[in-house]
Order: structure tokens, then sequence, then C-alpha cells
């Protein structure tokens, strides 16, 4: 798997949006008031509306089921199971030294 999406939270959805538009050009694709998707950052990513958490790296699957037994095969504690977005399915955890990640699959 392949480093994919990274994802930001904001307490301040709207001033998080204008203050990336006017430091970096950047522009969104808007998914509702709770989510925003970066354009033109030179990585995938969105903004979600909430507490202020450190980013989200998320990795893309083929098979998000044989992603998820691999990971916690692995040592990872799941935090999030597998949960259906607008685009596809993912899952969250948690690997062993604390950092949080998800999955991601279109199926």
């Amino acid at each position: 798997m392949k480093i994919d999406y990274l994802e930001f939270s904001s307490p301040d959805l709207p001033a998080t949006k204008a203050f990336f538009a006017r430091a970096f050009g950047w522009s969104f694709n808007d998914y509702g008031p709770d989510y925003q998707e970066m354009a033109d950052a030179g990585l995938a990513g969105g903004i979600a509306a909430g507490t202020l958490t450190p980013p989200l790296v998320i990795l893309k699957a083929e098979d998000l089921e044989a992603a998820l037994a691999r990971v916690t095969e692995a040592g990872a504690t799941i935090t999030r199971p597998i949960f259906s977005f607008p685009g596809g399915r993912r899952f969250q955890f948690r690997e062993p030294g604390g950092t949080e990640m998800a999955v991601w699959s279109e199926r």
C-alpha cells in the first residue's frame, strides 16, 4: 500500500479553507459544510470540520478486508472499524508506536 491522501481537521473550517487558499493558492471541492477536499495542493487531501487532531495519513488498498487483516496481524489497534463514505470505504488504526492512520478502498 502507498500513501494516497492526507486529511486535516479544523474547528473553524471556513477560516482554514480561506487561509490555505490565500497563502498557497489551493482550491477546494465542496462536500458540504463539514468537508472540503483540497485541490492543487500537490497531494490529494481534505479538511474535515471538527476538533483539532494531527493530520491523518491515509493509504489506499484494493482489498480493504485484506488490509484490515494485515494491519491487525502486524499489531495495530483498530480505532474505527470499516465504514462507508461517498466514494468508498475505510477503517482507521493506531500502529504500535501510537500514530493514527487509515486505509481506504473504492470498494
